[in-house]
């Protein structure tokens, strides 16, 4: 399950912790670190930045993982870098998890149905990818 920092992402745990339950599955958490971010960076700044989002997103998996210890699953986590996308689909097929569960800000048009992460994770992932919907109510 890939995770960032969103508050919302507590939708997405719901769902993953409804489906992993009754299977006794291991919950895996994932946060990438996108390396794109540091392209338009001048180079003095690369690594405070670098930095800053590796501790964000190893804050954003312990929060995930606590929370699905709490529900008493078995919990895996990674924090990567790279293209979030290669980054993701990589993991999973490399795991094998048997779902990808992952939520999506559908906050404008260019996004359409899916989002920019979610979307090309679905066409790629050798496994169902189930996308949450974590703008709305």
């Amino acid at each position: 399950m890939p995770t960032d920092d969103a508050t919302e992402m507590e939708r997405v745990f719901e769902h993953a912790i409804e489906i992993a339950r009754p299977h006794g599955a291991t919950v895996h958490v994932v946060s990438v670190v996108d390396e794109r971010a540091f392209l338009t960076l001048d180079d003095d700044l690369v690594d405070d930045v670098a930095d800053q989002l590796r501790t964000q997103g190893e804050t954003a998996v312990q929060v995930a993982a606590d929370r699905f210890k709490e529900a008493d699953l078995e919990v895996e986590t990674a924090t990567l870098s790279g293209d979030p996308v290669d980054e993701i689909v990589r993991y999973a097929n490399e795991t094998g998890v048997d779902l990808v569960v992952m939520g999506t800000r559908r906050s404008n048009d260019n996004q359409a149905m899916l989002g920019s992460v979610s979307q090309p994770v679905t066409t790629r992932a050798n496994s169902p990818v189930l996308i949450v919907d974590i703008t709305s109510e």
